[in-house]
């Protein structure tokens, strides 16, 4: 996970593989984690961390999915994802599972 950094700093690029909606999450809205998963990272968020979905991005030839969150409403922090097999694709694929909205 990295960050803090000023809220908007990733969540506001306007390209074509970045969004306001993925899957289940909607910018705006908050989640709780309700079941614990590890990210690209290597950092665990765990059952009871909340935070505010700011966005996502993905870059297709890394398979990398970017989640934007702010967990104090003021500032955003990215959690990196990789959608393949070996790494986060099953969290990925059931995140809905994982993280609930509030």
């Amino acid at each position: 996970m990295h960050g803090p950094q000023p809220k908007g700093h990733w969540s506001n690029t306007k390209a074509p593989n970045c969004g306001a909606k993925h899957q289940h999450l909607l910018a705006g809205k908050t989640y709780n984690v309700v079941r614990d998963f590890v990210d690209h990272d290597g950092h665990l968020h765990p059952v009871g961390e909340s935070w505010l979905f700011t966005g996502y991005s993905f870059l297709p030839y890394e398979d990398g999915l970017s989640l934007f969150v702010s967990l104090d409403g003021v500032q955003e922090w990215h959690i990196p994802m990789q959608w393949r097999e070996e790494a986060q694709g099953p969290i990925i694929d059931n995140l809905d599972s994982y993280v609930r909205e509030i």
